[in-house]
């Protein structure tokens, strides 16, 4: 099954380390993603970085389910990336000097596919996968919002 690519960015008027001090710590993400209700790290991973490992429980609609993921890419103050041990995703943050000060892209790839459990999962409970991606999309544009307001908050 050929997995597309899912990429946004946006543009926040704060210097790069600003925005890699809120994304670099996972535990935030229930703040920002529409999906994401709660991160928690692993015992002996309360410092989020290259091998950290945390439990997330994620909601759409009344669905609920637990995925486990493991930061695989700890760049700091360029890069954080996790795989998903359920769907074998990789999600990543990528921080970047820009004009305006900072441009932040989200990214879901997949270079090994997606699990035979989690095609499933978006065949029978997700609505498929053409649906499905576009939940994603959606909810990271969404999250890159809520990013971008964080940041305007705290510089207020």
């Amino acid at each position: 099954m050929n997995v597309p690519v899912l990429e946004q960015s946006i543009e926040i008027a704060a210097p790069p380390a600003e925005v890699w001090a809120l994304v670099s710590d996972l535990r935030r993400m229930p703040e920002w993603s529409p999906q994401v209700e709660s991160v928690r790290p692993s015992a002996g991973h309360e410092t989020i970085g290259l091998g950290a490992r945390v439990t997330n429980r994620n909601v759409l609609g009344e669905l609920a389910w637990i995925t486990h993921a493991e930061v695989v890419r700890f760049e700091g103050e360029r890069e954080i990336a996790f795989r998903i041990e359920e769907n074998w995703s990789v999600w990543s943050f990528t921080v970047a000097p820009s004009p305006a000060g900072t441009r932040l892209t989200q990214r879901r790839e997949a270079p090994n596919g997606l699990s035979p459990s989690s095609i499933t999962a978006q065949e029978t409970w997700l609505g498929g996968q053409a649906a499905f991606t576009q939940t994603l999309r959606d909810g990271m544009a969404e999250t890159l919002e809520r990013i971008r307001a964080t940041v305007a908050a705290t510089a207020a």
